[in-house]
């Protein structure tokens, strides 16, 4: 059983660019698959497949790769608000990530998105995880 599924989640795609995988497999979950969408959405990944199993599901992702250098197309992945330490930010107290480069992505009351998105809404949530 994982206690932190959203660090598993990170930590999956970490591991797998780190050997230089083309795809990586994780069990699914709404939660999962809305930060996928949201990798694909903002070009961190090529793209992913959700597919059903009779029991939980599986996301699986193609990672993305500099064509030259071989570096992958994410730099950083760091998860903010944890099990045990929870983060939360008001629309104003929402900051940058590496001056705009970066993606916060935010669970918010009106669902999983971006930090950019979250401003433009006006609602603040839980920061869940910092990618670059």
């Amino acid at each position: 059983m994982v206690t932190d599924p959203i660090a598993d989640f990170l930590t999956r795609i970490r591991n797998a660019q780190m050997a230089t995988h083309r795809m990586v497999e994780i069990p699914a979950s709404n939660l999962k698959k809305r930060i996928t969408e949201i990798l694909y959405e903002q070009g961190f990944i090529l793209k992913y497949k959700f597919e059903d199993d009779n029991k939980q599901g599986v996301i699986k992702i193609a990672l993305k790769y500099d064509a030259a250098s071989k570096q992958p197309a994410i730099r950083s992945l760091e998860r903010i608000s944890r099990p045990g330490l929870r983060q939360y930010a008001k629309p104003n107290e929402l900051k940058k990530v590496i001056n705009g480069l970066g993606v916060a992505i935010i669970s918010t009351s009106k669902g999983v998105m971006t930090d950019k998105q979250a401003k433009a809404e006006n609602v603040g949530g839980e920061v869940l995880c910092h990618i670059y």
